[in-house]
């Protein structure tokens, strides 16, 4: 097992790594406030792993109780959110009950929003099964639902108390869930990590292969990425933004296609290309880099290339973008494999050329 922490004072939190941390309930009772737990996962990861983290919190004498949300980023929404109020008020949880979010990121960010919010915060503890919840969306406390002219444009910035990542949880994820969950990885390489990005170039089948070492060094060295960011900026106030790396024009594709049609990941793969299309054109990068980056994403298995969502809508869908302040929207773009930066200066021109040259 590998360990890193999320440095925030006296919120400080471990993120542990390794196969086999289900079984092992000495890893989780610490972080519980009192000996009742209340689990939220999906009807794709309950039948898997649900009864055997209940059979691991009961045998260390804790009372479970539970709620199977429907799976799918199209469920990430109010109504869905209320089945978890509702069992959380049927079984009579209080505010010392933690919740734990066992799922991909679609669960950990519903359950970390309803952990934020029932009776005014409880504690809550992220057991990702997903290779993106595991590098990206477990770690750093962004919770949220989304709303039909946005993205995660609800929610509360809410920290766990821990993430404990299982690698054994991957072993039944879909081969295009594994791709998505790349797209992060790959992220944090071109951000910040250029080592990342070129053991990337130099392992990425390895990685699509499910090797148990490739994969563990991927999510340590994504974790750490992410770990430092946010204990620099928790609330996003400036270099956080860096982690939005594509999101913009991802956001986009996702809402405009609707939630679901496409992943989160392939959203990103695609919105990094445009990123960094743009980043190509405004001359902060060369051809050279662009052709590079596609060429790992394309071995990774995600697409390169956007929806044909009209030029105009993906411009209208980035205006109601998070990132936009004062009016201003602001991108992140490259100034190098490796190196990233806030840019809210875009020619509009050079956006829309960006987004027309990445699109099918």
């Amino acid at each position: 097992m590998r360990t890193l922490n999320v440095a925030l004072g006296d919120r400080a939190y471990p993120i542990h790594i390794g196969r086999g941390l289900l079984d092992d309930a000495s890893l989780i009772t610490p972080h519980l406030k009192t000996q009742r737990a209340f689990v939220v996962t999906n009807d794709v990861v309950a039948p898997l792993y649900l009864e055997r983290l209940r059979a691991t919190l009961a045998g260390a004498g804790v009372r479970v109780d539970h709620v199977v949300l429907p799976d799918g980023e199209m469920h990430k929404d109010w109504a869905t959110l209320n089945r978890v109020f509702d069992a959380l008020l049927e079984t009579r949880c209080e505010r010392s009950t933690t919740l734990v979010a066992l799922g991909g990121g679609v669960i950990g960010d519903m359950g970390g929003f309803a952990a934020a919010t029932y009776q005014r915060g409880m504690p809550f503890i992220q057991i990702p099964t997903t290779l993106l919840a595991q590098v990206d969306s477990s770690v750093g406390g962004k919770t949220a639902i989304n709303h039909p002219l946005g993205k995660n444009m609800i929610g509360a910035f809410y920290q766990p108390r821990l993430v404990l990542a299982d690698l054994d949880t991957l072993n039944t994820l879909p081969d295009r869930e594994l791709s998505a969950g790349l797209a992060e990885v790959i992220k944090y390489g071109l951000i910040r990590d250029f080592e990342l990005f070129e053991w990337l170039e130099a392992n990425i089948e390895r990685l699509l292969a499910r090797e148990p070492e490739a994969m563990a060094h991927a999510i340590e060295r994504s974790c750490a990425n992410k770990a430092e960011i946010v204990a620099l900026d928790e609330t996003e106030q400036g270099v956080r933004a860096l982690l939005n790396l594509g999101h913009t024009f991802g956001h986009a594709i996702e809402a405009g296609m609707g939630y679901g049609q496409w992943l989160h990941g392939e959203g990103v793969a695609a919105g990094t290309l445009m990123a960094a299309t743009l980043s190509a054109r405004m001359g902060m990068i060369g051809g050279a880099d662009v052709k590079r980056i596609a060429a790992l994403f394309e071995r990774a298995r995600l697409p390169v290339r956007g929806p044909d969502l009209a030029t105009e809508r993906y411009l209208d869908l980035m205006a109601s973008d998070k990132k936009v302040e004062d009016g201003q929207l602001r991108l992140i773009l490259l100034e190098a494999i490796g190196r990233a930066t806030i840019r809210g200066d875009a020619p509009v021109d050079d956006i829309r050329a960006a987004i027309e040259t990445c699109c099918a």
